[in-house]
């Protein structure tokens, strides 16, 4: 095997490898401390359903992760791919409602993607997203300490995720005497 094919075989095992690493932590099941309060806040006590927002909301949040954060190219498609084959594969969810699981799943997708590129100069990330989470788990008004407490749960996703994304890819690294903005250049 020559050099060069060998080096690129490498990289691809290591690119799977840590594609099912990634996933896997962003498949992984809400603390059940946040999902009783979410039910208790915003779902009217409903359990199931409130870990469904978070399950949906950590697995958004790092595919919007790897699109945005990863440094390859190709590492936001594939684990796009790999998501939706796991989330067919999810134990939660009926085979008779797969359709529905991904229905739900693209729109919380889609809202939380908006939330992560608007940007609005009175309000943090956080707000924003706990607003967003609350929303979409039912409530129409939310206090303030609502607001913080789910920003702050999807902000800890946001952080786990760009760890996870680090520890399964490797994280960017420059020449100490180059600033990152002289590479766009």
């Amino acid at each position: 095997m020559s050099p060069r094919l060998f080096d690129e075989w490498r990289s691809e095992w290591r690119l799977k490898r840590g594609l099912g690493a990634y996933v896997a932590s962003i498949m992984s099941e809400p603390d059940a401390d946040d999902v009783a309060w979410l039910a208790e806040a915003a779902c009217g006590g409903d359990l199931d359903r409130a870990a469904w927002e978070l399950r949906y909301a950590r697995r958004a949040l790092g595919l919007v992760v790897s699109q945005r954060d990863a440094l390859d190219d190709r590492t936001g498609s594939l684990v796009a791919r790999e998501l939706g084959t796991a989330q067919q594969a999810d134990r939660h969810v009926a085979p008779a409602m797969l359709r529905v699981a991904e229905r739900q799943f693209n729109d919380r997708l889609t809202m939380y993607r908006d939330v992560l590129t608007s940007r609005t100069p009175s309000e943090g990330a956080g707000a924003r997203l706990g607003r967003a989470l609350l929303m979409i788990a039912g409530t129409a008004r939310a206090g303030d300490d609502m607001i913080a407490r789910a920003g702050d749960i999807l902000a800890r996703y946001v952080g786990e995720a760009n760890d996870a994304l680090r520890k399964a890819f490797g994280a960017p690294s420059l020449p100490d005497d180059i600033p990152p903005s002289a590479l766009g250049r």
